[in-house]
């Protein structure tokens, strides 16, 4: 299984249409996505048509159960989606609680890393979405994951969110002590304004290869598809943003004469 985590320490720059879009694209291609919502707002969940006030089994089950990890309790939490090869570990209100709960407790920046290998054969992709801001779940999101992908809308403030995010990921790749794979994705670019084009520039210039060679434009289609819970893809399978997700997949996912990863060697 491949797991990637969608994060940037700045909100409404794309993180749960990136999540969803590559999910829904992934899974047309005949492989098994798990999607991870580990945003206390529940942005994900809400998406499929959960509601995080009222569930009884969430990713905040699995913080509860930390030291009884199995293969049957992170399977039940589980949610087979309506839409073939998509399944959901949805999240509650009550991840919010984590950072006061983590004071004092040990194993808390493992849990995700240690849920996901109990089913890392159900799967051929996971990805995380993370919550805005640097915690318990970004930290479990970064340590579980093999590539990270950071959107950032193409505005200035965006820039400043990004430094944060990468000051982050080098302290998180100080504390694995290897490397983690990142890509920039530069979001809801728009062609017409010179706000959009500067910030793009500014960031092929400072980031490099590290930037992904292309960009998400804004599309009001992603807006219509989450009101009606449906995946980008099936929505409006021709729309510009659709067909930019799609070459950001083909972008990101291995060869299949690539090797598969194994339990042993996840984070």
């Amino acid at each position: 299984m491949q797991v990637w985590a969608v994060a940037n320490q700045k909100g409404g720059v794309g993180k749960t249409t990136t999540a969803v879009a590559l999910a829904g694209l992934a899974a047309n291609t005949g492989r098994r996505v798990l999607l991870v919502d580990l945003d206390p707002h529940g942005s994900l969940t809400c998406y499929f048509r959960l509601n995080p006030d009222s569930l009884a089994s969430s990713t905040f089950t699995l913080f509860q159960e930390r030291k009884n990890l199995s293969v049957s309790l992170v399977g039940q939490l589980v949610v087979t989606t309506t839409y073939q090869g998509l399944s959901l570990l949805p999240a509650s209100t009550g991840l919010a609680t984590l950072e006061r709960q983590a004071i004092g407790s040990d194993g808390m920046g493992l849990v995700i890393a240690k849920a996901l290998a109990q089913v890392w054969d159900d799967f051929d992709l996971a990805i995380l979405d993370c919550p805005p801001q640097l915690g318990v779940l970004m930290v479990n999101a970064l340590a579980a994951c093999q590539q990270l992908i950071i959107p950032v809308q193409t505005e200035f403030l965006a820039l400043k969110g990004l430094e944060r995010m990468l000051h982050t990921l080098q302290m998180m790749q100080r504390s694995r002590k290897r490397e983690l794979p990142f890509l920039v994705v530069p979001t809801m670019f728009d062609r017409r304004t010179q706000a959009s084009v500067t910030t793009l520039r500014t960031l092929r210039n400072n980031h490099g290869e590290q930037v992904w060679p292309g960009s998400i434009p804004v599309d009001t289609k992603f807006r219509d598809a989450s009101k009606a819970g449906v995946p980008p893809h099936l929505f409006t399978p021709d729309s510009r943003g659709v067909e930019a997700y799609r070459s950001l997949l083909n972008f990101l996912l291995p060869s299949k004469n690539a090797p598969k990863n194994s339990p042993k060697s996840a984070p």
